[in-house]
Parts: structure tokens; C-alpha cells; sequence
């Protein structure tokens, strides 16, 4: 295949983001492509930039060898359709050079080779849609192509004694973005090429696709797909996001009978009593309430209106997947918990010692923090139905923060 002769009019594409850098520059405890900013992993962001393209059917992710803990928990608030599209990860090199070269090889032994590749750094998480559509055109178009800003800086290159050696003319500059696309096996190539030629390395894929003889057209790139290096790229990130979001407060509150039994559900953990709770699912009072509240606080009806009662789909039904559903819906709508407070009333049983287990379940099903989630038990003092232990009740208050709609 020739540089020019590369795709059907509808290509097979793939992306590789590279994410197995240790960020050291960041000043983080953690590598900056797992770092949370807004409620959402660095590594989070870039994907989902990538797969909202249609045209990109596959997505490889290459990683540290080190951080297959980092990597699941920044795909899990992924929706289905979007994991679809992410290969199994695969690890990266001691160079950005290596960890391109090993997607390209993972890509290589899928059962569908890609016609174009787009390789994109997961420490630019704000690449809009229409730079990934003009990677994948330009690439369609040229065979390698790259984003790239113009320069307003003037350049100065400088000597070993640090004196100016040469100014290149501003008009002729660019600064070089990702995603970066290539006609797939014309990249491969160059890639291989580049590993046989020791003391060879180079920065970026372009350079590669450079050393190997290719032309490379520069499309216009967007000033927001800023990388963020430095920790104060970060803090800037997190200070402009915040401007864009809003923060909400819902309220739920649920009641259920008891009923002849010797268990009862709470906050998705059986805790053993006298009596159970009725109700059409596992009768669990203080999901159902969490559920309410975020349902609330989204402006999205109730629990009734997504799992109605009367359809025997629900019956017995544990009521973790009612939540689930109601943090898919924040999900979707990119948002993110901030806390969930729940407050327990009853006279019996005893919530105090199940307490941090409930706690924990309840954060793992809202996919947030245990210290985001409050769990607090009370009695009215042997006043009404909870006084007289006919049933419990539980009320919940959850702060979201959503993107604002522009």
C-alpha cells in the first residue's frame, strides 16, 4: 500500500490512546491520566471523545504494566456501548515511541485490521468531535495527518552556550496536537522501521511517519485540546470545568410494612430480624429512597415510573439494579454524584452496627467514594406506624453536579 492509495469511502478505523506514561511532571500521586477532574478520570474523558466518533470502531487503550486497578475503575462508569467498543488493554513500553508500536501490533492481530488509525495522548481529554472527525477525513484524504495550532509566540532555537542560534518564521510553526491519523499498515511499517534504527527516538508519531519517509499534512487543531502536563494544567482544567456545571439536590422518601419473615434489606445488605419488609421487589427502603432522590434531583419522574410495580419483571427484584439505573442516568448525562445522605427510621433492628458495610455497598453501586455516602439511623420515640414497629421508613438527600446546557 502506497501513502496515497489507503481506504475504501468507508474505512475501518481504529483508535490507540496512549495512557502508560508515569506523568511525573504532574506532581500526582497518581499517573495524570487516572487523576479525577470534575468527577471524571482523565482517561474517562478521552475515551468517551474518541468513541462518540461512529466512524471508530475499535479502541485500544495502552497502559502501564502497574496500573490494571487504575484502568478498570476509569472504565467502569463507561455506558455498555461504549466498552463495546475498547479492545483489551495492552501495556506500554519505557517510550511513547514503544507504547504506540505495541497498539499498532495489538491492532495488527485483531480479526479486523483497521484501514486508519488514530493515536491519541489520553492526557488530552478535551478533543472535541469536530478534531476527531477531521483526523479520520484527513487521514481518509492524505494517508497521515495531524491537528496543529499556530504559533504566537516568537521561536528562538538557542546553542549549547543558550544564545540565540535561529528564529524561524512564526507563519511556518505549528504546535502539534493528537489525535494523530495514518493509513494503518503505512504506519505499522514506519513504526518497525524506526524500532530496527537504534539510537532512534522520537516524540510523536509523525516524527516516526517523518523518518520513514512520509508526508505529513497539518489540519487545524482547537486551542481547548490543550495536554495537560503540569499540575497546574490540572488545577486550570478542574477551575474551568467547574464553571460549566451545576449543582443539584434531591430528596427521597420510601415506607414499606413489615410482613412475617426473618430478614430484612437495607441499603442492599440482609440484616436479620423478627419480621421483612413488603413490597413488589426485595422491599429494600433505603435504596428505593437513594433512587428517588437521584431521580429527583435529574427532574426524571420516580421509581414507579421506571420499574412501575405492577410488571412481573420486578417482582422479588433487588433493588441495587434500580439504582443502578438511576446512576446510569447521571452517567449519561456526564454528570456525578457528590454525596448520597441517608437517614434510616425505625425502632428495631439495630442499623448501628451494619452501618459502614451499608455504607460501602451503597458507594460501590453509585460507583462513588465511601466518605461520599452518610447512612444515619433514628426512632420517633415510639410515635406512629415506625414507633409501633409496623415498618420502616428512609429518606435520602443526593447532591449531583451537571453539566450546564448551553
Amino acid at each position: 500500500m502506497t501513502q496515497t492509495d489507503v481506504v475504501s469511502s468507508s474505512p475501518v478505523v481504529a483508535a490507540i490512546i496512549v495512557a502508560a506514561g508515569r506523568g511525573t511532571r504532574a506532581s500526582s500521586e497518581l499517573p495524570k491520566q487516572y487523576v479525577t477532574i470534575a468527577g471524571m478520570t482523565v482517561l474517562e474523558r478521552s475515551i468517551r471523545n474518541l468513541a462518540a466518533e461512529p466512524r471508530i470502531g475499535k479502541i485500544i487503550c495502552v497502559i502501564h504494566r502497574d496500573d490494571n486497578s487504575q484502568y478498570a475503575r476509569a472504565i467502569a462508569p463507561l455506558e455498555s456501548d461504549l466498552k463495546a467498543k475498547l479492545h483489551d488493554p495492552v501495556y506500554g513500553g519505557e517510550t511513547r515511541q514503544d507504547s504506540s508500536l505495541a497498539g499498532l501490533e495489538a491492532l495488527a492481530l485483531s480479526s479486523t485490521v483497521p484501514d486508519l488509525v488514530l493515536i491519541h495522548d489520553a492526557a488530552r481529554p478535551f478533543v472535541s468531535q469536530q478534531v476527531v472527525a477531521s483526523a479520520i477525513d484527513m487521514a481518509a484524504l492524505h494517508g497521515a495527518a495531524i491537528p496543529g495550532l499556530p504559533v504566537t509566540d516568537t521561536i528562538a532555537m538557542i546553542d549549547a552556550e543558550r544564545t540565540i542560534s535561529d528564529t524561524p518564521p512564526r507563519a511556518l510553526l505549528r504546535a502539534v496536537q493528537t489525535p494523530q491519523s495514518f493509513a494503518f499498515q503505512t504506519l505499522l511499517n514506519a513504526h518497525r522501521r524506526a524500532a530496527r534504527a537504534k539510537g532512534e527516538l522520537f516524540t510523536d508519531d509523525a516524527s516516526v511517519a517523518r523518518f520513514a519517509g512520509l508526508s505529513v499534512h497539518v489540519f487545524e487543531g482547537e486551542p481547548n485540546n490543550i495536554k495537560l502536563t503540569l499540575s497546574q494544567d490540572i488545577l486550570t482544567a478542574e477551575e474551568a470545568l467547574s464553571k460549566r456545571t451545576e449543582t443539584r439536590t434531591g430528596i427521597g422518601y420510601d415506607v414499606h410494612a413489615f410482613v412475617d419473615g426473618d430478614a430484612v434489606i437495607l441499603g442492599g445488605i440482609p440484616i436479620p430480624h423478627t419480621h421483612k419488609l413488603s413490597g413488589h421487589s426485595d422491599a429494600d427502603v433505603a435504596l428505593h429512597a437513594i433512587t428517588d432522590s437521584i431521580y429527583g434531583a435529574l427532574g426524571d419522574g420516580d421509581i414507579g415510573s421506571h420499574f412501575p410495580p405492577s410488571d412481573p419483571q420486578w417482582k422479588n427484584a433487588d433493588s441495587a439494579v434500580f439504582l443502578r439505573h438511576a446512576v446510569d442516568q447521571i452517567v449519561h448525562r456526564h454528570g456525578r454524584i457528590i454525596n448520597v445522605d441517608l437517614t434510616i427510621i425505625c425502632e428495631a433492628p439495630k442499623i448501628g452496627p451494619y452501618r459502614d458495610v451499608m455504607r460501602q455497598r451503597i458507594a460501590d453501586i453509585c460507583n462513588i467514594t465511601i466518605d461520599r455516602v452518610g447512612v444515619k439511623a433514628t426512632t420517633t420515640e415510639q410515635l406512629g406506624f415506625t414507633g409501633r414497629r409496623e415498618g420502616i421508613a428512609a429518606q435520602a438527600v443526593v447532591t449531583l453536579s451537571l453539566p450546564v446546557k448551553e
